[in-house]
C-alpha cells in the first residue's frame, strides 16, 4: 500500500502543477488551434495573389486551399479511436511540428521560380501598338510561354503536396484536444471550455487576414529585385509578398507545439465520486485494447453511429453551414476586390478586423447560452433554425448592393459601341496592324471612359513619362480606337473607376452581422452531436463527425465556390494562345448572384436537416441533454 502511494506521488511530481492544470491545457490548445487557423486563413487571404502570380483559376486555388483536408480525412477516424490509449498531448505536439514544417515548404515556389515579370509600364515592356512584331513575339512565346506553363504546373503540384502534409499534421489536433478537455475538465465546465476553444481559435483566421493585409502591401520580389517602382497595391498586376506570412505562420506553429510535450497522458479531476472520474477508468480499460481489436469493431461502431436517429442529419446540417464558412473564408477577399474595387490588403484588413471577430463573438455567446440555459435538444433545434433563418434574411440586400462590370472594349462591349456583347474578343480595324500580344494584360482607362486590356488594344502609338518617376508612363497618346472629337484620344494607366466602393462598408457590416447571428448556432449544434454519443465513444464520434464534415464540406466546398466564380469569368488571360488559368475580367452581376445564391441555398438545406431532427425529437419523451445525455441514441 505504501509502495502504491509512493508511486502515485512520484507520478504526480513528475509533471509540474502548471502542466497538470486543464485550464492551462485549454489555453495552450486554443493558441495552437489559433495558429493553425491563422496559417489556413492567411493562405486563403493570399489566394488572389497566388492566382495572379502563377496563373491559377479560382477552381485550382480553391482545390489547393482545401487539399489539406485529404490527408486529414484519410487518418482522422483511426487516430480519433486511438485517442484512449496513446499519449494525446505528445501526438498533438508532433502534429503541430509537422504543420510548421509544411508551412515552410509552402514557400518554396517563391524561391524556386523565376522573378515575377509583368507587362506594361516599365520602359522596355510597354504594350503599345507596334506593327510588324508578330515573328518576334511567336519566337518568344515558344520559349517563355512553354516555361511559364511548365512552371505553373510543377509549382501547383508542389503546393498541393505541401497541403497534404499539412493535413496529416493537423489530424490529432481537434479530436485529441477536445476529447482530452472533455475527459478531464471539471463537471459542467466542458461546454464552456470547448466554447472558449472554438471562440479563441476563430481569432486565428482574424489574425491571418490581418497578417495578409500587412505583407501583401510588400512587393513579392522585395528580397530579389527590391521594391517595384512602377507598381502599387491598387494596380491589377500587383503581386504581394505572399511567402512572408507563411514563414511567420510556421514560426508561430513551432512555438505553440512545444508545450504539449510536457503535459501528462492523463489528468485527475475532482468529482463527487472522488478524485478520479469514470472517464479515466474507461481510458485505462480501453488502453489495453489493441489496434486489431479496434479494426474488428470499427465497422460495427461506425454503422451504429450512422444509424443513430440524430447523428447523421445533425452532421449533414453542420456540413451545409461549414460549406458556407469555407466559401466565405476562401473567396470573400476576392469577392470584395472584384465587386468594390478594394485592394487585397484592405479587403483582408476588413475581414480580419470586422467579419471574423463578429463570428467569434457569436460562437462564444452560443456556448454561454448552451451552458446557462441548459437547452434541451428541441430548444437547440428551434434556436438554431431561428438564428440561421434570420441570417438568410440579412443576406437578401447583398444581392442588390453591387455594380456591373465596367465597359471593357473587346470583352463585354464592342469597340465604338456601348452595346453589351456576348463573345469574348474582337479585333477591330483600329488595331488590326498593331500585333497586340495575347499575353498583354495592362489595363488602361480611355478618355472615352472605357477600359482597354492594354494600351496596344486601344491602338496607342506614343506615351508620356511621369515626371516624378522616369521609369513610369503617365499617359498613352495617339490611341487610334478612341475618338476625342476630331482627334484620336488617350488613355491613362490603370482600370477605370468602379462606381460601387461606397457599398464596401455597408456590405461588410451586413456580412459580419449575418456571421455573428449564424455563429450563435455553432456550439449548440456541435454540443448536441457530442452529447448524443455514449461516453466511451465520444472521441470516435468526434472523429466521424469531422470526417464527414471534411469529405462533404471543407474539402469540396472551396472548389465548388471556385467553379461558381470561374463560371462568371468573361475574359481569361492567355499564354501562347492557351488559357493560363487566371481570369482577367468577371461579370460582376453574375458573380454576385451566384456566389451569394450558393450560400443562401446551403443555409436553406441546413435548416431542412435541422427540421428532420426536430421531427424525430417529437418521438422522444425526455429531450433534456443534461438529464439524459446518452438516451438519445
Amino acid at each position: 500500500m505504501e509502495m502504491q502511494t509512493k508511486e502515485m506521488k512520484k507520478t504526480k511530481s513528475s509533471t509540474t502543477p502548471l502542466f497538470s492544470n486543464i485550464k492551462f491545457f485549454v489555453l495552450c490548445h486554443g493558441l495552437l488551434q489559433l495558429t493553425q487557423l491563422l496559417y489556413s486563413a492567411y493562405l486563403k487571404s493570399s489566394l488572389t495573389t497566388i492566382e495572379r502570380r502563377y496563373g491559377l483559376s479560382s477552381f485550382s486555388s480553391g482545390m489547393i486551399s482545401s487539399l489539406h483536408e485529404v490527408g486529414n480525412t484519410v487518418l482522422i477516424i483511426f487516430v480519433s479511436y486511438m485517442g484512449s490509449w496513446v499519449h494525446r498531448p505528445r501526438f498533438i505536439g508532433m502534429g503541430g511540428l509537422l504543420m510548421a514544417l509544411s508551412a515552410v515548404l509552402m514557400t518554396l515556389p517563391h524561391f524556386l521560380s523565376e522573378p515575377y515579370t509583368y507587362s506594361g509600364l516599365e520602359l522596355g515592356k510597354l504594350d503599345m501598338c507596334e506593327p510588324g512584331r508578330n515573328s518576334t513575339d511567336s519566337e518568344r512565346c515558344d520559349e517563355e510561354g512553354t516555361r511559364r506553363l511548365s512552371e505553373s504546373g510543377n509549382l501547383m503540384l508542389l503546393m498541393a503536396s505541401t497541403q497534404l502534409l499539412f493535413g496529416i499534421g493537423s489530424v490529432p489536433i481537434q479530436p485529441f484536444g477536445i476529447s482530452y478537455v472533455y475527459n478531464f475538465a471539471e463537471p459542467g465546465n466542458s461546454d464552456l471550455y470547448i466554447a472558449i476553444l472554438f471562440a479563441v481559435s476563430v481569432f486565428g483566421p482574424a489574425f491571418g487576414y490581418l497578417l495578409g493585409s500587412m505583407v501583401l502591401r510588400i512587393y513579392v520580389d522585395i528580397d530579389r529585385t527590391g521594391p517595384a517602382e512602377d507598381l502599387n497595391p491598387a494596380d491589377p498586376r500587383w503581386v504581394g509578398a505572399w511567402w512572408m506570412g507563411l514563414l511567420i505562420s510556421s514560426g508561430c506553429l513551432f512555438l505553440t507545439s512545444i508545450p504539449y510535450f510536457f503535459f501528462p497522458k492523463e489528468m485527475q479531476r475532482q468529482t463527487a465520486a472522488g478524485p478520479e472520474s469514470s472517464d479515466l477508468k474507461t481510458a485505462q480499460k480501453t488502453s489495453n485494447d489493441s489496434l486489431i481489436d479496434f479494426l474488428k469493431i470499427f465497422p460495427r461502431v461506425f454503422v451504429r453511429l450512422l444509424l443513430s436517429p440524430f447523428f447523421l442529419p445533425l452532421v449533414l446540417a453542420q456540413c451545409c453551414f461549414s460549406s458556407v464558412i469555407a466559401g466565405l473564408s476562401t473567396f470573400l477577399s476576392k469577392f470584395l476586390e472584384l465587386q468594390y474595387s478594394t485592394t487585397a490588403a484592405f479587403g483582408n484588413l476588413l475581414i480580419g478586423a470586422i467579419n471574423l471577430p463578429a463570428a467569434a463573438l457569436g460562437m462564444l455567446l452560443g456556448g454561454v447560452v448552451m451552458k446557462c440555459r441548459h437547452l434541451s435538444m428541441k430548444a437547440v433545434l428551434c434556436f438554431s433554425s431561428a438564428v440561421l433563418l434570420l441570417s438568410i434574411f440579412l443576406c437578401v440586400p447583398l444581392f442588390y448592393m453591387g455594380c456591373s462590370t465596367q465597359d471593357v472594349a473587346g470583352v463585354n462591349v464592342d469597340y465604338g459601341s456601348a452595346d453589351r456583347r456576348g463573345d469574348n474578343r474582337s479585333h477591330p480595324l483600329c488595331i488590326s496592324n498593331c500585333s497586340c500580344p495575347d499575353t498583354a494584360f495592362n489595363p488602361v482607362c480611355g478618355s472615352d471612359n472605357r477600359e482597354y486590356v492594354s494600351a496596344c488594344h486601344a491602338g496607342c502609338t506614343t506615351y508620356s513619362l511621369d515626371p516624378e518617376n522616369p521609369r513610369k508612363a503617365q499617359a498613352y497618346n495617339g490611341c487610334l480606337c478612341i475618338q476625342d472629337g476630331d482627334n484620336v484620344g488617350s488613355v491613362r494607366p490603370g482600370s477605370c473607376t468602379n462606381s460601387c466602393p461606397h457599398y464596401l462598408l455597408p456590405v461588410m457590416f451586413l456580412i459580419s452581422l449575418a456571421g455573428f447571428i449564424a455563429g450563435l448556432s455553432h456550439n449548440p449544434i456541435y454540443m448536441t452531436v457530442l452529447r448524443t454519443a455514449p461516453e466511451e465513444e465520444k472521441s470516435f464520434t468526434i472523429g466521424v463527425q469531422f470526417l464527414i464534415m471534411r469529405v462533404l464540406a471543407w474539402l469540396p466546398a472551396p472548389a465548388i465556390f471556385g467553379m461558381v466564380i470561374d463560371s462568371s469569368c468573361i475574359w481569361w488571360k492567355q499564354t501562347c494562345g492557351t488559357k493560363l488559368g487566371s481570369c482577367g475580367y468577371y461579370d460582376n452581376n453574375l458573380l454576385r448572384n451566384r456566389y451569394l445564391g450558393l450560400q443562401v441555398a446551403l443555409k436553406v438545406m441546413g435548416i431542412f436537416f435541422l427540421g428532420i431532427v426536430s421531427w424525430k425529437v417529437r418521438h422522444v419523451k425526455d429531450n433534456s441533454l443534461e438529464k439524459n445525455p446518452e438516451g438519445l441514441l
